[in-house]
């Protein structure tokens, strides 16, 4: 065979690869509102920088008529491309090949994929459509599931990695995304769940539809498992390129940096009406933030699940930061389990990967309950307080309002190694409210007072004078300077920059032991 022939018979194999799924199969994919595997990876990387891996793999099971059909690069879709010029790897189950249900070779694809990009320090980014193991395989097909949920947790905190799911994913498949750092899901046609609605009907009895137990809204909302959800699978595509421009390629490097066309010294005068005069009447901090950020612009992160904190992405002076926020227009701005839990993630993937962290507080304290106590609130609010111990990124706090109790330390605060300290005149950093305190500290005064009522507000006025201010915390030190509002952002720019080169290590050992 001459060199024409042979480069035609590898052009004839590559075109069978490309091919893999027949055309019935991509159309009832195509009917179903999905795109290929193939055509994922076009959307998510820059034109014409893919490069492709293992295209030629192929299963060698028997049995089941398995060895009657043996596609090229079988179930998955491996290689690595750019976002923005910057190098990924990338896996893209292809359903329209068995299902996309994941055997030996599938499983050491993708493996090979989270190597390379633990090896040279770049994102993975999975995009998942699959029925879950090949049951045709046994159990070789659940150790490679297992060899996949390894390289997760050795990547963890080193690079990061990005799960897309565009089509089903149950089983014990769901636990790879879950390892992951973010979740992303298509509305209506991604699914996740442990076990389906069938074998949950002849279980619990429990009638439950696929959307209702595993779809993209359920996760976003209820169970927190999905971080983003978007209506298509090209939007859902178009924001993971979006994240990826806030990302470092790895641990050991600072998030890209790009040149603002917003000014660092720019002073906003509407902050400083923000804080509405009544101490109990709610405002946004998501406009807060807004107004700060370069540009106004936020790229928030788990917007639908523990509403009363807020995360996310921004940009100051250029530079990438992370916002912890509490809300006050839910739940009064108070944490409860599922807040400090969200919380606890968002700060340490930033620690992780060198992204700054700017925390807004108005907190009056964690949210009440028998529910909330008998759940683990100890438990779950001490994984926030543990992360931000933990954390050796700068660190930056902001008091806007409110911040009582426990929850003000759990809040970043100078006792947990905060780098520096704001406060806006408007803050409260107190044990805890005025009417509170006072009804302890005057109980018996109260008791006695001829006009128990009048006195008692009498004593809440004075100790709203005394305390709730920023100036007894200023005092001691626990506050670094009193700001106007308006000038926050620059405050902000200032102390990032002066707070570039920290250096701060960690007691060595294995790793710690914070509460789970």
């Amino acid at each position: 065979m001459g060199t024409e022939a042979r480069i035609e018979q590898l052009r004839a194999l590559r075109e069978q690869a490309l091919h893999a799924g027949n055309e019935r199969a991509v159309a009832r994919q195509h009917e179903a509102g999905k795109l290929t595997a193939r055509e994922r990876i076009e959307a998510l990387l820059d034109k014409g920088s893919f490069q492709e891996i293992d295209q030629f793999v192929r299963h060698q099971s028997t049995g089941f008529g398995m060895e009657d059909r043996k596609p090229y690069g079988d179930a998955v879709v491996t290689g690595h491309g750019t976002i923005d010029g910057r190098t990924v790897f990338v896996f893209a189950e292809d359903f329209t090949v068995f299902g996309g249900s994941l055997g030996r070779v599938v499983a050491d694809k993708i493996c090979k994929i989270l190597d390379l990009a633990l090896e040279t320090g770049a994102p993975v980014i999975g995009l998942k459509d699959s029925g879950g193991a090949r049951i045709q395989e046994g159990v070789s097909s659940l150790d490679g599931y297992g060899r996949i949920f390894e390289r997760n947790v050795r990547a963890s905190g080193v690079i990061p990695q990005i799960s897309v799911i565009m089509g089903p994913c149950a089983g014990g498949a769901v636990y790879s995304p879950a390892l992951t750092d973010f979740v992303f899901q298509v509305d209506q046609t991604s699914h996740m769940f442990i076990t389906g609605p069938d074998v949950i009907k002849t279980v619990t009895g429990e009638d439950v539809t696929m959307e209702d137990l595993g779809g993209a809204m359920t996760h976003a909302t209820k169970s927190g498992v999905t971080h983003f959800v978007y209506p298509t699978g090209k939007d859902a595509l178009e924001a993971v390129r979006y994240l990826v421009s806030y990302l470092p390629r790895n641990n050991m490097e600072m998030p890209p940096y790009y040149a603002p066309s917003d000014r660092p010294d720019r002073i906003d005068d509407s902050l400083d009406a923000a804080i509405p005069d009544s101490a109990n009447q709610p405002y946004d901090m998501k406009q807060v933030i807004g107004t700060i950020l370069d540009d106004g612009e936020f790229f928030e992160v788990q917007e639908l699940w523990a509403a009363n904190l807020v995360i996310g992405f921004g940009r100051l002076d250029g530079h990438v930061v992370g916002i912890v926020a509490n809300q006050p227009s839910v739940l009064a701005g108070t944490l409860d389990i599922e807040a400090s839990e969200k919380g606890a993630r968002f700060v340490r993937f930033c620690d992780a990967f060198n992204i700054p962290l700017i925390t807004f507080v108005d907190v009056p304290g964690f949210l009440p309950g028998v529910g909330q106590e008998h759940g683990g609130i100890i438990r779950h609010g001490a994984k926030l307080l543990y992360a931000y111990c933990e954390a050796t990124v700068p660190r930056v706090t902001v008091i806007t309002r409110k911040a009582y109790g426990g929850a003000y330390l759990v809040m970043n605060a100078r006792g947990v190694r905060a780098d520096l300290v704001f406060a806006w005149p408007s803050a409260e950093i107190a044990v805890m409210g005025a009417q509170g305190a006072v009804n302890i500290i005057h109980r018996r005064e109260i008791e006695s007072a001829p006009e128990a009522e009048a006195r008692r507000a009498e004593l809440i006025a004075d100790y709203e004078t005394r305390f709730n201010n920023p100036y007894v915390a200023a005092e001691l030190g626990l506050v670094d300077e009193v700001i106007e509002p308006r000038e926050t952002r620059t405050k902000l720019v200032r102390a990032l920059d002066m707070l570039r080169t920290k250096r701060e290590t960690l007691p060595p050992k294995k790793h710690g032991n914070g509460p789970q």
